[in-house]
């Protein structure tokens, strides 16, 4: 273990990864907030979301807030490719020149839990709690190890990537690699055109018709629909790094709880071994995480205890599940995720 700036790192070794490949030297990047107790049972387990990093995710971990690191003790692992993890813009060298390998859920989620059991003794988990990606690997947790989870909140997240999200994620990838700076398979400069197309991609994918019916936008100050975009859309990945984020499109694209040998790909198989108490709260107006997904996986929890499914009655389409401006989306969230722990 080496400590890194304000976050630890886990030093994994030679992984040996779903696709037949091994990463060396593979690290995992986390950071704790509050106290383990003595019966190391007052965990949560926080996975990060689609280019984010722990500074991104923490403001919901507070005293009194849905993550509170006052009666727990909470985990933030950042998922592989976010610059702080491995990631092509932190790895410099493979053997042979080979390109950064291809990761999964399932290869993130083993090494979470790997640093779980290694570095703090950690066998029963009282939440994973997700948003978007970290939503994915919320359900991943339940999924692989039943033995672990005893509560997971799925929120704006799916057991699977449905086909809609993974054109969604096409159309951003695509933006992204017309930029002249994407050369033999990578990026081999900063791509600020592509960086700006994936923003106004996003920004229609993101929020909702609502959103921009009602001018929302309004409300953060902006005089026109035009300002608002070129204020938060068009800058909104620009201190990204691009190959990073395509690594993490990939991961995205190829979510799929029941993608592994113990499931064999029967998606049905994997949601019936979920033990955990299952929370699955979409959004409402998400329109790439649809909450139908929810809807349809709800029924086969079979073995899951009381799941729910709870939209957030919101707006801001895929942003209600982060909501760090957006109070009402907040006091929600907050609710349903207290009632989870005290179930």
């Amino acid at each position: 273990m080496t400590s890194d700036s304000d976050y630890q790192i886990f030093e994994a070794g030679d992984v040996g990864l779903q696709s037949g490949e091994t990463f060396p030297s593979l690290r995992l990047a986390y950071k704790t907030y509050g106290t383990l107790n003595a019966a190391k049972d007052n965990v949560i387990l926080y996975p990060t979301s689609f280019g984010a990093q722990h500074y991104d995710t923490e403001w919901l971990v507070a005293p009194g807030g849905a993550l509170d690191p006052n009666s727990y003790f909470i985990i933030i692992p950042n998922l592989f490719g976010n610059g702080l993890s491995s990631s092509p813009s932190n790895t410099s060298e493979l053997p042979g020149g080979a390109p950064f390998p291809v990761i999964s859920y399932h290869d993130a989620v083993a090494v979470q839990r790997r640093l779980l059991v290694e570095r703090f003794g950690i066998s029963r988990i009282a939440l994973v709690y997700g948003w978007s990606m970290g939503g994915m690997q919320a359900y991943h947790w339940a999924a692989c190890h039943p033995d672990m989870v005893e509560r997971a909140a799925v929120v704006c997240g799916s057991a699977r990537c449905s086909p809609y999200n993974h054109l969604f994620l096409d159309s951003v990838k695509a933006a992204l690699t017309a930029d002249p700076a994407y050369r033999g398979g990578r990026f081999v400069e900063k791509p600020v055109a592509g960086l700006r197309a994936m923003g106004r991609i996003y920004a229609g994918w993101a929020m909702s018709y609502e959103f921009y019916r009602d001018e929302v936008w309004r409300e953060q100050g902006f005089a026109t629909q035009e300002d608002y975009l070129a204020g938060v859309w068009d800058t909104a990945f620009a201190h990204r790094d691009a190959n990073n984020l395509l690594t993490q499109i990939a991961i995205w694209q190829g979510g799929d709880i029941s993608n592994c040998a113990a499931f064999g790909g029967d998606l049905d198989r994997a949601l019936g071994a979920i033990t955990a108490r299952m929370l699955l709260m979409p959004g409402r107006t998400d329109r790439y995480f649809d909450w139908r997904d929810n809807e349809r996986e709800l029924p086969k929890l079979v073995n899951a205890g009381s799941p729910e499914l709870r939209p957030i009655p919101s707006i801001h389409g895929h942003r209600a599940g982060n909501p760090i401006r957006i109070p009402a989306d907040r006091d929600f969230i907050k609710v349903a995720v207290s009632a989870l722990l005290n179930s």
